[in-house]
């Protein structure tokens, strides 16, 4: 039962991430750089985390997410928002040195709560930009994202820190950004 979990969890971070990464092309979102630069290395230590924590099957939607991430990424540097504040730069700062305490640490646990603490970090300027100009995202790569770290929970075959603060964090985040992203368009 886990491995479907897992690999419906993966299937959702594919059908919620392919749609994005056309709108992206389509010039229909703007992601940050920012943003999706941080959370392509904070997803790889997660993963590594989940895996050296016994996550099992739990790392598949982990892993598919984050090649998507890369994606993601990549597609920003020229397609992405080019409104890029002081506020965002310091954001990236403060999340980049976060990345210190990481690398100086050996615990699977210490460096997904570490990880999980920069993607917060991270996922401020898309939050402060998404407020402004709501039209730069769509709600289905969030939403679906919702879902996905649901079931991602549901799959994992060890429970720690370590295996679920990420996700947990995740549902919370991804859920604040469907909603701003809906109520904002509404105004």
């Amino acid at each position: 039962m886990k491995e479907a979990f897992a690999v419906t969890a993966a299937l959702l971070a594919i059908g919620g991430n392919l749609p994005y990464l056309f709108d992206i092309v389509r010039g229909r979102v703007k992601p940050h750089p920012y943003t999706w630069l941080v959370w392509s290395i904070v997803s790889c230590i997660i993963f590594f985390g989940q895996l050296a924590k016994g996550a099992g099957w739990g790392v598949l939607p982990t892993g598919a997410s984050e090649i998507f991430t890369l994606i993601i990424f990549v597609f920003s540097l020229r397609y992405g928002f080019k409104k890029i504040t002081r506020t965002d730069t310091a954001f990236l700062i403060v999340a980049l040195l976060g990345l210190i305490p990481w690398l100086l640490t050996h615990d699977p646990t210490l460096s997904v709560i570490i990880a999980v603490s920069i993607d917060m970090i991270a996922f401020a300027p898309t939050f402060r930009k998404t407020w402004k100009h709501p039209a730069t995202e769509t709600p289905i790569l969030f939403g679906s994202n919702v879902l996905r770290h649901a079931l991602a929970l549901c799959s994992l075959q060890a429970y720690n820190i370590a295996t679920t603060l990420h996700s947990i964090v995740m549902i919370l985040a991804n859920t604040a950004m469907t909603l701003i992203i809906m109520l904002r368009r509404k105004r």
